[in-house]
């Protein structure tokens, strides 16, 4: 299945959420792009929209390679592949976390206009991207909405990696993809639009009142 745009491919999630309707779930979008396609499941299903931040933690001295990620809340996790093979260890995870941390407060602060973030407590809670490739971000703000005490929790992404998202929904009470990929190439090339989302754009959508 290919999407047209990213509003394209959160309508085709929002068909298979409808069982929320009614709910008024809290839907979360991975900034920038999973916010385009949370905002038109939140539309479509009567939800509220925030977003959940995640920032990507480099290794140390090599900051390109991902060591794991870090999400609202300062929830980490690491890839243990790349731990044990570049012999890293719990103080190389901090440093990187860190670094990351900051920058991760000053984009959820730009994004939400300094608005404190949705509370979660006791909520039907689904977190939004645009497609998942080795799921590093997705854990991240799954296990961060997980200590935050939502009631359900579902995750909705429109294409992502088979054994990613069957690893991925141990994590969840519910998944939605409707293009799992045994073979998975770039997330962007299963969009025919995939233009890079600006801060601007993000903002636009969170502070926008739904139709």
């Amino acid at each position: 299945m290919e999407f047209a745009d990213r509003r394209d491919a959160g309508r085709e999630l929002a068909a298979r959420l409808r069982y929320l309707d009614g709910q008024r779930p809290l839907v979360l979008g991975l900034p920038r792009g999973g916010v385009v396609v949370a905002r038109e499941v939140a539309d479509t299903i009567g939800g509220d929209l925030d977003i959940i931040p995640v920032r990507k933690l480099g290794v140390p001295r090599d900051p390109e390679l991902a060591l794991g990620a870090i999400a609202e809340g300062g929830t980490v996790v690491t890839n243990p592949d790349v731990m044990r093979q570049r012999r890293l260890g719990p103080a190389d995870v901090d440093e990187a976390a860190a670094r990351a941390f900051p920058e991760l407060e000053r984009t959820a602060a730009l994004l939400r206009r300094n608005r404190p973030p949705a509370t979660l407590r006791d909520r039907s809670v689904v977190v939004v991207d645009d497609g998942v490739a080795t799921g590093a971000t997705t854990r991240a703000a799954l296990r961060s909405v997980a200590t935050r005490g939502a009631r359900w929790l579902t995750l909705a992404v429109p294409v992502a990696p088979a054994d990613v998202l069957e690893e991925l929904a141990s994590s969840t009470d519910h998944t939605v993809c409707p293009n799992p990929r045994v073979w998975m190439r770039a997330v962007g090339n299963w969009y025919r639009d995939f233009r890079p989302v600006t801060d601007e754009e993000v903002v636009a959508l969170l502070h926008r009142q739904p139709a």
